[in-house]
């Protein structure tokens, strides 16, 4: 997907490298004071950082005066060392967890760092390999590096399902809930009845798939 958003008036600076990852995903570079106010109308739940660096003190501020939750996993520039798989685990669970939704992720630039975690989570999801590369070779453009792309292709998509997810598939749209949402959710477990498909992912890794019944 990765739909680049134009900027709604001149009032708001959008964050360089923003885009619209999928419906309550998006991505960009290190936001700063002048991109808050369009920041703010994302009405984000969570920002997941992947810088290593303490967090700025105005965008903490920033960030408790909207009660937006901060996720920190620190990777390192993928320039200068290999991209740690657990980090990348880790961080694309928090992207899987609808209830941090909608989520902004970012590293400095937007593109290296943000494109591996992105690549990986595109992964997860199914995506086709090809397609995962291009998108991530659109943000890096000609600065596109070699080991992230093959650290994406190597990646194991399995890996970051460790915890107990359910999978709802509802009119066409697929998100992960934990198995207490789907239980003590009545309004999910009646959009995804009638023939939807529950996909349990268990700490195994094994799949059992189940039809979901009112």
């Amino acid at each position: 997907m990765g739909i680049v958003r134009e900027r709604d008036d001149h009032h708001q600076n959008t964050p360089e490298n923003f885009a619209i990852v999928e419906t309550g995903i998006y991505r960009c570079s290190f936001p700063n004071s002048s991109n808050f106010s369009f920041i703010e109308t994302l009405n984000l739940k969570s920002i997941l950082c992947l810088c290593p660096e303490p967090y700025p003190e105005e965008n903490i501020k920033f960030l408790q005066s909207k009660n937006i939750k901060l996720f920190q996993f620190g990777l390192q520039g993928t320039k200068k060392e290999s991209v740690s798989e657990d980090t990348v685990t880790e961080a694309v669970n928090v992207l899987l967890d609808v209830r941090n939704h909608p989520i902004l992720i970012h590293c400095k630039h937007g593109k290296h760092r943000t494109g591996c975690v992105v690549g990986c989570y595109r992964k997860v999801k199914n995506w086709c390999l090809s397609c995962v590369l291009k998108e991530y070779q659109r943000f890096a453009g000609e600065k596109a590096r070699p080991s992230d792309m093959t650290f994406i292709e190597n990646y194991n998509a399995s890996s970051c399902l460790g915890q107990r997810f359910y999978s709802a598939i509802s009119y066409g749209q697929q998100c992960l809930v934990y198995q207490e949402e789907m239980e003590n959710n009545s309004a999910l477990a009646a959009a995804t009845a009638g023939g939807a498909i529950c996909i349990a992912l268990s700490l195994t890794l094994t799949m059992n798939c189940k039809n979901l019944s009112r």
